[in-house]
């Protein structure tokens, strides 16, 4: 591989961090007048409205939405639709730092529930991980020092719902494109939202709300398309260690934007977490070349 790739794949991974940091302040700023279901109904429209003219643009069209395995996108379209409404009420519940470090928790699952759902082997490395994992969960939350609130569930349970999501991803990018899965997700949580918005209203953003919601909607997608760019130019085992800058990114922007505390002990947890993943990628990278 050539030496500028791995500059490459950083370059899209700030990419992807900057799109996260911009759908994190738009969120919070659109759950001042709207919950979850109604925020995932705006983003996902625009999201289906983009995907689908940037197929009318294409030389196939429609053609690359076709698929043979509507159960697996149902399936994962339905995790990955609980997972983003726990992660955006996590959002506007708990720190930033301290949600980001639970969602690191993602591939550690992924690892877990693999060999269960996709019959992979649950080797040493993967316990580890989990271990190490578990450990950094437990330093974040600090269960018996402050009782654990409804957001701390929802940011682990967001990241369950999110390894799951990648598991049936793995399993759907065998046989469909990167904007099959697009147009898939975008259009099923569409309906997803209406049917959990509609009961309650609909209500209309305020004009000061319409730039936010433009924002979330625009950056879900900008950011998968900028984590997939970069895990064109570099391996997985590259591209995955650069994701965890994400921490101090947000939880800056959480000091600086919100006020919140800067707190040393949700840092150290991550770093268990941190080394878990290190620990997990550096085994799959072994079976792999064994």
């Amino acid at each position: 591989m050539d030496r500028s790739r791995p500059l490459y794949a950083a370059l899209w991974m700030l990419g992807a961090v900057a799109s996260f940091s911009a759908m994190v302040v738009a969120g919070r700023e659109i759950q001042l007048e709207m919950n979850t279901f109604e925020l995932m109904l705006y983003r996902s429209v625009i999201g289906w409205l983009t995907v689908a003219a940037i197929l009318a643009r294409s030389r196939t069209g429609f053609t690359q939405v076709r698929t043979a395995h509507a159960g697996l996108h149902v399936k994962r379209n339905l995790f990955h639709f609980a997972g983003q409404n726990l992660w955006f009420y996590a959002l506007a519940t708990i720190p930033l730092a301290q949600l980001t470090a639970l969602e690191f928790t993602n591939p550690i699952w992924v690892a877990l529930l693999a060999p269960v759902l996709l019959s992979e082997k649950l080797t040493r490395p993967r316990i580890a991980a989990a271990a190490l994992g578990f450990l950094g969960v437990l330093i974040v939350a600090r269960p018996g020092s402050a009782p654990l609130g409804p957001g701390q569930a929802a940011a682990l349970l967001a990241a369950t719902g999110f390894a799951m999501n990648t598991i049936y991803t793995k399993q759907i990018m065998r046989f469909d494109s990167v904007l099959c899965v697009l147009f898939w997700m975008t259009l099923a949580q569409s309906c997803f939202s209406l049917a959990l918005a509609l009961p309650g209203g609909i209500p209309l953003p305020s004009p000061e709300l319409v730039p936010w919601i433009l924002v979330v909607g625009l950056t879900g997608l900008t950011a998968h398309y900028a984590l997939t760019s970069a895990l064109s130019w570099a391996p997985a085992s590259v591209v995955a260690p650069m994701e965890f800058i994400r921490l101090p990114v947000l939880a800056t922007l959480g000091m600086l934007v919100y006020g919140e505390p800067f707190d040393p002990v949700v840092f150290l947890g991550a770093g268990a977490i941190v080394l878990g993943n290190l620990v997990n990628l550096r085994g799959e990278r072994a079976r792999t070349a064994a």
